[in-house]
């Protein structure tokens, strides 16, 4: 009776483990993911669905002032620029829209609207100095600097994650 509960708890046992597992591993969850370089390893996420917004705010290293990157997530997990924001024409900002685009000025500032590019990640690097970059989410503002190193090259996909990724990063919403 006794060899027969072992042998039992010899084959239960590694069978939870594999359940376990799985359960921290399968991917469950659809996030903004920034990465460290293109290794993989998450540093932080924001949990975002298809059809949020967010926007990337920076100060410009030449003018010294506010640009602001405009994005939608789309239903194939692709990333698409639909506006951009910035105050000075200068080195590095365009002068016009393009293709479909729409460029209004009011008070004072710059808008290229109806933008339509996508991407399935972009990378960053962000600022050590003055860029001081920023995520806006749901008119919340996050500061990459508290949970990003300034100067580290990241990339920012959307990405479904698994309960490890939520563990070992930083959900920079909380």
């Amino acid at each position: 009776m006794v060899k027969s509960k072992s042998i039992y708890l010899l084959f239960l046992i590694p069978f939870f483990l594999i359940i376990i597992l799985l359960f921290i591993f399968t991917p469950v969850k659809e996030a903004l993911v920034f990465q460290y370089q293109n290794s993989g390893k998450t540093l932080a996420y924001i949990p975002i669905s298809e059809g949020n917004t967010f926007q990337m705010k920076y100060t410009h290293s030449i003018h010294l002032s506010d640009v602001v990157e405009s994005y939608e997530v789309t239903g194939d997990r692709q990333i698409k620029q639909y506006e951009l924001m910035y105050e000075d024409f200068a080195i590095g900002m365009p002068e016009n829209a393009s293709g479909g685009e729409t460029f209004e000025q009011k008070n004072g500032k710059y808008y290229l609207k109806n933008m339509d590019r996508k991407f399935p990640s972009f990378d960053l690097r962000t600022g050590k100095v003055r860029a001081n970059h920023t995520l806006i989410f749901l008119e919340k503002e996050y500061p990459l600097s508290r949970v990003i190193k300034p100067g580290t090259w990241v990339r920012i996909k959307i990405a479904r994650i698994n309960l490890w990724q939520m563990w070992k990063g930083v959900n920079m919403l909380e």
